[in-house]
């Protein structure tokens, strides 16, 4: 996937003021920073806004990294979170030491499909069916997300990180999300509890609770949210 753009910026969804709604940093205060583009274009997405066609906006907002951190700072945040889209089809070195400079720890979502550019404090990994994670990607993930859309994702997600050499008893989470239209699934929700009960403390049971509080919302930079993949029949 090519994106066109001034080298120098990054071309951004939104930005926004809210809390980490996911993982081990869930509940801690964040600016968060989505980044415009996927190739990966999961049907569930739930920012579908950031690569539907439909849902292309008049005009993507480009900002520096300068520009980017000083907005965060402006915030008070003592987190940034990187996401998408994927923010990995893009280098973002320069956004990650420009964090490093104002003393800001920078978290990274990602799928793992493209290289990791730039050192970052924390990366959570979520992989996807559609296109497997690069190994070297797994290598720098600090925690895992699974989305669990039906109870054999769960096999599928674990063999594919068994397979690239990920062991499942380190201190690396491996989150269990039932994907948002399938949270009141009981085979969903069953597989997961399951799960986590025989993981030996490999799994742990995942939410996504900034979406109960719908705190993102509070900040009117956010943007209007898109139906999951941009399909309307399945909500948000």
């Amino acid at each position: 996937m090519t994106i066109s753009y001034d080298k120098s910026t990054l071309p951004i969804h939104e930005l926004f003021m809210t809390f980490q709604g996911e993982g081990t940093a869930m509940g801690m205060p964040a600016f968060f920073v989505r980044t415009y583009g996927c190739p990966v274009k999961c049907d569930f997405c739930d920012s579908a806004g950031t690569w539907h066609p439909e849902y292309i906006p008049a005009q993507v907002l480009r900002m520096t990294p300068k520009a980017i951190v000083a907005a965060a700072r402006a915030e008070e945040a003592k987190i940034m979170v990187v996401t998408g889209g994927e923010p990995t089809i893009f280098d973002l070195t320069p956004l990650c030491q420009e964090a490093a400079d104002a003393e800001l720890d920078i978290h990274l979502e990602t799928s793992g499909t493209y290289p990791i550019r730039g050192e970052f404090d924390w990366v959570v990994l979520s992989p996807k069916r559609a296109r497997s994670p690069l190994v070297e990607s797994i290598l720098k993930a600090d925690e895992f997300k699974f989305i669990i859309e039906k109870p054999d994702d769960i096999t599928f997600f674990t063999r594919m990180l068994l397979d690239r050499g990920v062991n499942l008893n380190e201190r690396r989470w491996i989150w269990l999300h039932p994907e948002w239209s399938q949270r009141a699934n009981p085979s969903v929700l069953g597989a997961i509890s399951e799960a986590v009960k025989k993981g030996k403390g490999a799994f742990r049971a995942g939410w996504q609770i900034h979406k109960q509080y719908q705190v993102d919302a509070l900040d009117k930079r956010s943007r209007p949210l898109v139906p999951l993949g941009g399909d309307p029949s399945k909500g948000y």
